[in-house]
Protein backbone atom coordinates (compact mmCIF):
# COMPACT_ATOMS: atom_id res chain seq x y z
CA UNK A 1 0.00 0.00 0.00
CA UNK A 2 2.05 3.37 -0.94
CA UNK A 3 1.82 6.10 1.02
CA UNK A 4 -0.29 9.15 0.68
CA UNK A 5 0.85 11.68 -1.89
CA UNK A 6 0.62 15.73 -1.69
CA UNK A 7 1.51 18.53 -4.01
CA UNK A 8 2.43 21.63 -2.25
CA UNK A 9 2.29 24.65 -4.52
CA UNK A 10 3.91 28.00 -3.42
CA UNK A 11 2.85 31.12 -4.39
CA UNK A 12 5.08 34.42 -4.50
CA UNK A 13 3.59 35.58 -1.01
CA UNK A 14 4.93 32.09 0.22
CA UNK A 15 8.42 32.64 -1.74
CA UNK A 16 9.10 36.20 -1.40
CA UNK A 17 10.86 38.18 -3.78
CA UNK A 18 14.45 39.24 -2.70
CA UNK A 19 17.15 36.92 -1.52
CA UNK A 20 16.37 37.12 2.01
CA UNK A 21 12.85 37.11 1.46
CA UNK A 22 13.10 33.62 -0.35
CA UNK A 23 15.76 32.21 1.94
CA UNK A 24 13.19 32.84 5.03
CA UNK A 25 10.47 32.01 2.98
CA UNK A 26 12.28 28.49 2.24
CA UNK A 27 12.55 28.04 5.97
CA UNK A 28 9.39 28.21 6.77
CA UNK A 29 8.17 25.84 3.87
CA UNK A 30 11.28 23.29 5.10
CA UNK A 31 9.23 23.64 8.16
CA UNK A 32 5.90 22.92 6.66
CA UNK A 33 7.34 20.15 4.52
CA UNK A 34 8.77 18.64 7.42
CA UNK A 35 5.38 18.33 9.11
CA UNK A 36 3.76 16.66 6.17
CA UNK A 37 6.92 13.66 6.33
CA UNK A 38 6.08 13.20 9.70
CA UNK A 39 2.31 12.54 9.01
CA UNK A 40 3.98 10.08 6.28
CA UNK A 41 2.78 11.78 3.33
CA UNK A 42 5.13 11.42 -0.15
CA UNK A 43 5.75 15.25 -0.95
CA UNK A 44 6.34 17.40 -4.19
CA UNK A 45 6.83 20.75 -4.42
CA UNK A 46 6.02 23.14 -7.40
CA UNK A 47 6.78 26.77 -6.90
CA UNK A 48 5.98 30.34 -8.29
CA UNK A 49 8.69 32.66 -9.89
CA UNK A 50 7.92 35.78 -11.51
CA UNK A 51 9.70 38.06 -9.52
CA UNK A 52 12.96 35.92 -10.31
CA UNK A 53 12.28 35.23 -13.59
CA UNK A 54 11.51 38.37 -14.46
CA UNK A 55 14.63 39.37 -12.92
CA UNK A 56 16.69 36.74 -14.28
CA UNK A 57 15.11 37.98 -17.70
CA UNK A 58 15.82 42.03 -17.69
CA UNK A 59 19.48 40.84 -16.30
CA UNK A 60 20.41 38.71 -19.20
CA UNK A 61 18.59 41.38 -21.03
CA UNK A 62 20.40 44.16 -20.10
CA UNK A 63 23.81 42.21 -20.36
CA UNK A 64 23.03 41.42 -24.10
CA UNK A 65 22.35 45.42 -24.73
CA UNK A 66 26.05 46.35 -23.03
CA UNK A 67 27.69 43.24 -24.55
CA UNK A 68 26.58 43.38 -28.29
CA UNK A 69 28.77 40.44 -28.83
CA UNK A 70 26.24 38.40 -26.55
CA UNK A 71 22.98 37.45 -27.85
CA UNK A 72 19.85 37.76 -25.75
CA UNK A 73 19.19 34.49 -23.63
CA UNK A 74 15.40 32.95 -24.41
CA UNK A 75 12.90 32.91 -21.73
CA UNK A 76 12.78 28.84 -21.77
CA UNK A 77 16.30 29.62 -20.70
CA UNK A 78 15.54 32.11 -17.94
CA UNK A 79 12.88 29.21 -16.84
CA UNK A 80 15.36 27.16 -16.58
CA UNK A 81 17.61 29.19 -14.28
CA UNK A 82 14.83 30.12 -11.98
CA UNK A 83 14.82 26.29 -11.45
CA UNK A 84 17.54 25.69 -10.03
CA UNK A 85 18.36 29.29 -8.36
CA UNK A 86 14.70 28.76 -6.31
CA UNK A 87 14.83 24.58 -6.19
CA UNK A 88 18.18 25.40 -4.88
CA UNK A 89 17.26 27.28 -1.50
CA UNK A 90 14.49 25.03 -1.23
CA UNK A 91 16.86 21.88 -1.34
CA UNK A 92 19.21 22.80 1.06
CA UNK A 93 16.77 24.45 3.59
CA UNK A 94 14.50 21.32 3.43
CA UNK A 95 17.07 18.78 3.68
CA UNK A 96 18.60 20.79 6.84
CA UNK A 97 15.17 20.65 8.48
CA UNK A 98 14.65 16.75 7.58
CA UNK A 99 18.14 16.06 9.44
CA UNK A 100 17.47 18.30 12.39
CA UNK A 101 14.58 16.54 13.33
CA UNK A 102 16.32 13.42 12.62
CA UNK A 103 14.68 12.48 8.92
CA UNK A 104 16.82 11.37 6.70
CA UNK A 105 15.52 11.88 2.64
CA UNK A 106 17.10 12.79 -0.42
CA UNK A 107 15.80 16.10 -1.91
CA UNK A 108 15.98 16.42 -5.30
CA UNK A 109 15.05 19.57 -7.83
CA UNK A 110 13.80 18.05 -11.39
CA UNK A 111 14.51 20.98 -13.97
CA UNK A 112 11.41 20.18 -15.59
CA UNK A 113 10.15 20.68 -18.93
CA UNK A 114 6.34 21.17 -20.11
CA UNK A 115 5.17 20.42 -23.69
CA UNK A 116 2.62 22.95 -25.06
CA UNK A 117 0.52 23.36 -27.91
CA UNK A 118 1.44 25.38 -30.37
CA UNK A 119 -1.97 26.06 -31.35
CA UNK A 120 -2.97 26.65 -28.24
CA UNK A 121 -4.96 30.11 -28.06
CA UNK A 122 -3.18 31.64 -25.22
CA UNK A 123 -0.17 32.29 -28.49
CA UNK A 124 -2.95 34.04 -30.55
CA UNK A 125 -3.85 36.44 -27.43
CA UNK A 126 -0.64 36.99 -25.14
CA UNK A 127 -0.91 38.87 -21.99
CA UNK A 128 1.41 37.71 -19.67
CA UNK A 129 3.69 40.87 -19.12
CA UNK A 130 7.69 40.31 -18.26
CA UNK A 131 10.59 42.23 -18.41
CA UNK A 132 11.25 45.62 -17.38
CA UNK A 133 10.22 48.75 -18.86
CA UNK A 134 10.76 49.72 -22.89
CA UNK A 135 11.25 52.84 -24.67
CA UNK A 136 9.63 52.93 -27.89
CA UNK A 137 12.31 52.30 -30.05
CA UNK A 138 13.08 49.25 -27.91
CA UNK A 139 9.69 47.76 -28.19
CA UNK A 140 9.77 48.08 -32.01
CA UNK A 141 13.06 46.28 -32.21
CA UNK A 142 11.08 43.64 -30.61
CA UNK A 143 8.57 43.46 -32.87
CA UNK A 144 10.61 43.07 -35.29
CA UNK A 145 11.86 39.84 -33.74
CA UNK A 146 8.40 38.52 -33.82
CA UNK A 147 7.92 39.50 -30.26
CA UNK A 148 4.70 41.11 -28.44
CA UNK A 149 4.75 44.54 -26.67
CA UNK A 150 2.29 46.25 -24.87
CA UNK A 151 1.88 50.34 -24.01
CA UNK A 152 2.21 50.90 -19.82
CA UNK A 153 2.53 53.60 -17.61
CA UNK A 154 6.26 55.04 -18.30
CA UNK A 155 7.09 53.00 -21.64
CA UNK A 156 6.49 49.50 -23.01
CA UNK A 157 6.47 45.61 -21.26
CA UNK A 158 6.88 42.39 -23.51
CA UNK A 159 4.11 40.42 -23.32
CA UNK A 160 4.38 36.44 -23.73
CA UNK A 161 1.41 33.68 -23.73
CA UNK A 162 0.58 31.92 -20.69
CA UNK A 163 -0.41 27.87 -22.66
CA UNK A 164 -2.17 25.61 -21.00
CA UNK A 165 0.31 22.53 -19.83
CA UNK A 166 -0.01 19.30 -21.77
CA UNK A 167 2.89 17.27 -20.79
CA UNK A 168 5.45 17.28 -17.96
CA UNK A 169 8.32 15.67 -19.67
CA UNK A 170 10.42 14.14 -17.17
CA UNK A 171 6.84 12.93 -14.86
CA UNK A 172 8.79 9.37 -15.08
CA UNK A 173 12.31 10.47 -12.79
CA UNK A 174 9.31 12.56 -10.51
CA UNK A 175 7.32 9.49 -9.83
CA UNK A 176 11.05 7.39 -9.68
CA UNK A 177 11.85 9.89 -6.93
CA UNK A 178 8.63 9.71 -4.98
CA UNK A 179 8.49 5.86 -5.24
CA UNK A 180 11.97 5.89 -3.73
CA UNK A 181 10.21 8.34 -0.93
CA UNK A 182 12.10 11.14 -1.43
CA UNK A 183 11.14 14.62 -1.63
CA UNK A 184 10.93 16.15 -4.78
CA UNK A 185 10.86 19.96 -6.39
CA UNK A 186 9.66 19.79 -9.84
CA UNK A 187 7.33 22.14 -12.48
CA UNK A 188 9.11 25.34 -11.11
CA UNK A 189 7.37 28.46 -12.10
CA UNK A 190 5.01 25.85 -13.94
CA UNK A 191 7.46 24.55 -15.67
CA UNK A 192 9.32 25.32 -18.70
CA UNK A 193 7.42 25.56 -21.70
CA UNK A 194 8.64 23.92 -24.80
CA UNK A 195 7.57 22.79 -28.28
CA UNK A 196 7.44 18.89 -29.76
CA UNK A 197 9.53 19.08 -33.36
CA UNK A 198 9.96 16.07 -34.62
CA UNK A 199 12.28 13.90 -31.61
CA UNK A 200 13.52 17.15 -30.21
CA UNK A 201 11.73 19.99 -27.95
CA UNK A 202 12.39 23.24 -28.64
CA UNK A 203 11.45 26.31 -26.08
CA UNK A 204 8.59 28.33 -26.17
CA UNK A 205 8.72 32.54 -25.67
CA UNK A 206 5.59 31.59 -22.94
CA UNK A 207 5.23 31.45 -19.21
CA UNK A 208 2.70 28.23 -17.82
CA UNK A 209 0.11 29.53 -15.18
CA UNK A 210 1.78 27.82 -11.83
CA UNK A 211 -0.95 26.66 -10.41
CA UNK A 212 -2.49 25.33 -13.73
CA UNK A 213 0.67 23.15 -13.74
CA UNK A 214 0.85 22.54 -10.33
CA UNK A 215 -2.51 20.98 -10.42
CA UNK A 216 -1.72 18.78 -13.09
CA UNK A 217 1.06 17.29 -11.32
CA UNK A 218 -1.16 16.53 -8.79
CA UNK A 219 -3.09 14.55 -11.27
CA UNK A 220 -0.66 12.76 -12.97
CA UNK A 221 1.08 11.69 -9.77
CA UNK A 222 -2.58 10.94 -8.42
CA UNK A 223 -1.79 12.65 -5.46
CA UNK A 224 -4.40 12.68 -2.39
CA UNK A 225 -3.96 16.21 -2.07
CA UNK A 226 -3.19 19.58 -3.28
CA UNK A 227 -1.66 22.77 -0.87
CA UNK A 228 -1.83 25.80 -2.36
CA UNK A 229 0.03 28.45 -0.36
CA UNK A 230 -0.68 32.02 -1.05
CA UNK A 231 -0.81 35.29 0.45
CA UNK A 232 -4.13 34.89 1.91
CA UNK A 233 -5.31 32.57 4.69
CA UNK A 234 -8.85 31.60 3.01
CA UNK A 235 -10.45 31.83 -0.11
CA UNK A 236 -12.99 34.74 0.33
CA UNK A 237 -16.09 35.57 -1.07
CA UNK A 238 -16.52 39.73 -1.96
CA UNK A 239 -12.87 40.64 -1.28
CA UNK A 240 -11.48 43.34 -0.06
CA UNK A 241 -15.29 44.67 0.43
CA UNK A 242 -16.79 45.80 3.67
CA UNK A 243 -19.12 42.32 3.36
CA UNK A 244 -16.29 40.23 2.42
CA UNK A 245 -17.01 36.26 3.49
CA UNK A 246 -14.02 34.02 4.56
CA UNK A 247 -14.76 30.43 3.40
CA UNK A 248 -13.99 27.44 5.14
CA UNK A 249 -15.36 25.22 2.83
CA UNK A 250 -16.50 24.86 -0.93
CA UNK A 251 -17.68 22.14 -3.19
CA UNK A 252 -16.27 21.94 -6.75
CA UNK A 253 -19.85 22.54 -7.76
CA UNK A 254 -20.41 25.37 -5.25
CA UNK A 255 -16.28 26.76 -6.57
CA UNK A 256 -17.63 26.58 -10.37
CA UNK A 257 -20.52 28.63 -9.37
CA UNK A 258 -18.94 31.03 -7.85
CA UNK A 259 -16.33 32.05 -10.89
CA UNK A 260 -19.12 32.23 -13.30
CA UNK A 261 -20.41 34.83 -11.57
CA UNK A 262 -16.97 36.70 -11.20
CA UNK A 263 -16.38 36.03 -7.87
CA UNK A 264 -12.34 35.60 -8.13
CA UNK A 265 -10.13 37.72 -9.53
CA UNK A 266 -8.63 36.39 -12.87
CA UNK A 267 -4.81 37.35 -12.23
CA UNK A 268 -5.11 36.06 -8.53
CA UNK A 269 -7.27 33.54 -6.93
CA UNK A 270 -9.29 32.32 -10.28
CA UNK A 271 -6.68 30.46 -11.54
CA UNK A 272 -6.07 28.54 -8.10
CA UNK A 273 -10.08 27.79 -8.43
CA UNK A 274 -9.69 26.57 -11.84
CA UNK A 275 -6.47 24.14 -11.05
CA UNK A 276 -8.60 22.65 -7.60
CA UNK A 277 -11.95 21.92 -10.13
CA UNK A 278 -9.67 19.96 -12.44
CA UNK A 279 -7.53 18.41 -10.42
CA UNK A 280 -9.86 16.86 -8.44
CA UNK A 281 -13.17 16.13 -11.04
CA UNK A 282 -15.07 13.31 -10.38
CA UNK A 283 -12.94 12.28 -7.66
CA UNK A 284 -14.33 11.71 -4.30
CA UNK A 285 -11.34 11.44 -2.27
CA UNK A 286 -9.36 14.27 -3.90
CA UNK A 287 -8.92 17.49 -2.00
CA UNK A 288 -7.46 20.67 -2.33
CA UNK A 289 -6.60 23.32 0.13
CA UNK A 290 -5.43 26.84 -0.04
CA UNK A 291 -4.00 28.93 2.63
CA UNK A 292 -1.58 31.08 3.34
CA UNK A 293 2.25 29.82 4.80
CA UNK A 294 2.69 31.67 8.29
CA UNK A 295 4.62 31.55 11.65
CA UNK A 296 0.81 30.72 12.51
CA UNK A 297 0.84 26.89 12.58
CA UNK A 298 -2.93 26.80 13.35
CA UNK A 299 -4.25 28.64 9.94
CA UNK A 300 -6.62 26.07 8.40
CA UNK A 301 -7.62 28.01 5.04
CA UNK A 302 -10.16 26.90 3.02
CA UNK A 303 -11.01 23.25 1.65
CA UNK A 304 -12.30 22.15 -1.78
CA UNK A 305 -13.73 18.60 -2.08
CA UNK A 306 -16.17 16.86 -4.69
Amino acid sequence: MRKKRIVIALGHEALGTTLPEQQAAAKNTAEAVAEFIRQDYQVVITHSNGPQVGMIHTAMSEFAKNHTEYTATPMSVCSAMSQGYIGYDLQSAIRGELLTQGIYKTVSTILTQVIVDPYDEAFYTPSKEIGRILTKEEAEAEEKKGNHVKEVEGGYRRIVATPYPMEVVEIDAIKALLNADQVVIACGGGGIPVLEQDRHLKGASAVIEKDTAAGHLADLLDADMLVILTGVEKVCLNFGKEDEKPLDHMTVSEASEYLKEGEFGEGTMAPKIKAAIDYIGDSAVRKVLITKLGPDKNTIGTMITK
